[in-house]
């Protein structure tokens, strides 16, 4: 790695431990307890295929990020997928939602907790590192 890249090495493990407690408690309770996860959070019903799908997604993030504790580099696109489709819900599914004032007041917490990875992976993740050139990273 080249010596003028700073990696934030406590934020990048910190944010792989909220992945795995967050994500991964998450996905496993909508595969687990699907029923409960949606009283708990005031859902409404949901095709139960497509909510496993994402329970599944979630809990798939949750435990590659285990291994993103072992090696913390090697596994950053982990979180750059997870920075991605979070800020790509923010632009097409919240936004248009909340313009077109149909913004339900279940998903406020859903805001806050996309918001809070959003902010935790621009932090952690070490960007000069992800579009750096494959021989710079190896010299």
């Amino acid at each position: 790695m080249p010596e003028n890249i700073k990696v934030r090495w406590g934020w990048l493990k910190f944010m792989y431990v909220y992945t795995f407690v967050g994500a991964g408690g998450f996905g496993l309770g909508m595969i687990i307890i699907p029923d409960v996860m949606k009283s708990l959070l005031n859902w409404p019903d949901q095709d139960p295929i497509v909510f496993g799908v994402s329970g599944s997604l979630y809990l798939t993030f949750g435990l590659i990020s285990i291994l993103g504790l072992r090696s913390p580099l090697k596994f950053v696109p982990v979180l750059v997928m997870q920075l991605c489709y979070k800020v790509i819900w923010f632009i097409g599914v919240a936004l248009p939602l909340l313009v077109a004032g149909d913004f339900p007041i279940y998903a406020v917490l859903h805001v806050v907790i996309f918001a809070s990875y959003i902010i935790g992976d621009l932090i952690a993740i070490p960007f000069p590192y992800v579009f750096s050139k494959q021989l710079e990273r190896l010299s």
